[in-house]
């Protein structure tokens, strides 16, 4: 191999590496941002990632257990509890999202 071919294969190696990191990073950002707009749709009732107003009649998600979460949505979703809007909302989450909305409030 000659020194043009050497540093060609080398520099072809270097960009192919650079996608590779720039694709994993922009899928997991990605993922997060999707994510957090999910999340986003609580915010009207619940407050910015989950935080309800102190006093005001809508629940706290914040700091939930993930389980019990599961179990309010998956109440409203199925017509196991009712509410002003939420059994109207949580028809429109898929059981993969319930999870996602789950685990993200429950860290927050």
């Amino acid at each position: 191999m000659n020194v043009i071919q050497h540093r060609t294969t080398r520099t072809a190696f270097l960009v192919w590496a650079w996608l590779v990191a720039c694709t994993g990073a922009y899928g997991q950002t990605a993922q997060a941002l999707h994510l957090r707009a999910l999340a986003a749709t609580c915010a009207n009732c619940h407050g910015t990632d989950g935080r309800a107003v102190a006093g005001e009649a809508t629940t706290r998600l914040a700091g939930l257990p993930r389980d019990y979460i599961v179990a309010q949505l998956q109440a409203f979703r199925d017509g196991g509890k009712t509410a002003t809007v939420m059994h109207q909302i949580s028809k429109g989450y898929s059981n993969e999202q319930i999870d996602a909305l789950a685990a993200y409030f429950a860290g927050k």
